[in-house]
């Protein structure tokens, strides 16, 4: 399979449509995303016969998997090895995907996921790169992974990043806002980062401080220019050169010239904030927790968009140490890693919405688990 990072457009196949028109989330009911009578808009070799293009594909069958618990649909929309990587490790193969569907449906039988946009690039014959965030919402009623239930509702954001090839998702990354379902639960998040990294030191797990990251290679600054080798379009270009000047040259002023006035800011913890001084805040209280981090995009794909300007999906990991105060609490020194996604709504040249998930459990787990490994 080829990198789709640096795959470039080729025809479509002959078996579908030359005129595509895909699908968009926007302003969608879910009855129109998963049409019934909608002719293939989008050629698909290889898929289902029941999904019109790719946009319908990731919508409807994470609809049907988790909504309408056809779990066993992941025999035949996943590879026997795909690989699912989350802020805490990685599942390696379809059946572990399929019980840990499982046990997580188990606690939140009324969880309902609603698509909230879907960016993605690529053909069939490629493969297709899926960015898809999702707002979920339920009641915690049964026991699960989270213990006794505690029946308060709860609505959190996950995106997931899906590379798929005829029909199969063969590699994901899912990243879930755990922290705010935890808090709308009314759990003490101490006591459950706590049990997670003791159960994940019983297995042998450990963080391993490797010394020196990127984003000071000896005694360096910061390099100069972005990586912009995994870019596909100018915007994109544009989007991966002001990310490094904000998070890896600190140049935190260049977000009054970046996003528009008026920007909303949809963060973790369900934070919905608005205005520029609000990204700066928001912005400095991150990297200031891990004042020593690289940022590094991994993945940047883009969609025009439906209600003007276009979509830009960015998939990112941060590395430093826990040196700075936050809502992790006092600093630790302890090695930090962070899996994020964040997507923007660019018009005219400006930032208007961003939607950005990490897991802030993830990181104190993280933080529990360096404290286990030192003390042992």
């Amino acid at each position: 399979m080829n990198d789709l990072s640096n795959a470039k457009p080729k025809p479509l196949a002959k078996d579908g449509p030359k005129d595509e028109k895909v699908l968009q989330v926007e302003r969608r009911d879910y009855v129109d995303l998963a049409p019934t009578n909608r002719p293939r808009s989008q050629s698909l070799r290889g898929f289902d016969p029941i999904y019109t293009d790719i946009v319908d594909y990731i919508v409807r069958c994470t609809h049907r998997i988790w909504d309408e618990r056809d779990i066993g649909l992941i025999y035949t929309h996943y590879t026997h090895n795909a690989v699912l990587y989350t802020s805490l490790g990685a599942l390696y193969n379809r059946e572990d995907v399929v019980r840990d569907t499982i046990q997580r449906l188990t606690a939140f039988p009324e969880r309902r996921g609603m698509a909230t946009q879907v960016i993605w690039r690529g053909d069939d014959v490629d493969g297709f790169y899926t960015s898809h965030l999702v707002t979920g919402s339920g009641r915690h009623s049964q026991y699960g992974p989270f213990g006794k239930p505690t029946n308060r509702p709860f609505v959190t954001r996950t995106i997931a990043d899906c590379m798929i090839h005829e029909n199969k998702i063969y590699r994901e990354w899912l990243v879930s806002d755990n922290m705010a379902l935890v808090r709308q639960l009314g759990l003490d998040a101490d006591e459950i980062a706590q049990a997670r990294a003791v159960e994940m030191h019983a297995r042998g797990h450990a963080l391993v401080d490797i010394g020196e990251n990127r984003r000071l290679l000896g005694q360096n600054p910061p390099e100069a220019e972005a990586d912009l080798t995994i870019a596909h379009t100018n915007s994109e270009r544009e989007c991966l050169r002001w990310l490094h000047e904000v998070y890896n040259k600190r140049m935190f002023g260049t977000i009054k010239d970046v996003y528009a006035p008026n920007a909303q800011w949809h963060g973790p913890l369900m934070k919905e904030l608005y205005g520029r001084a609000a990204v700066l805040h928001q912005t400095l209280a991150l990297v200031g927790m891990i004042p020593d981090c690289a940022y590094v995009p991994q993945h940047i794909c883009s969609t025009p968009c439906d209600e003007g300007g276009e979509k830009i999906a960015v998939r990112w990991v941060m590395e430093g140490h826990h040196l700075g105060y936050g809502s992790l609490g006092a600093p630790t020194g302890h090695r930090l890693f962070v899996m994020g996604m964040s997507h923007f709504h660019v018009v005219d040249g400006k930032v208007r919405d961003e939607w950005t998930v990490y897991d802030e459990l993830a990181m104190l787990t993280q933080l529990k688990l360096a404290e286990i490994v030192a003390a042992s």
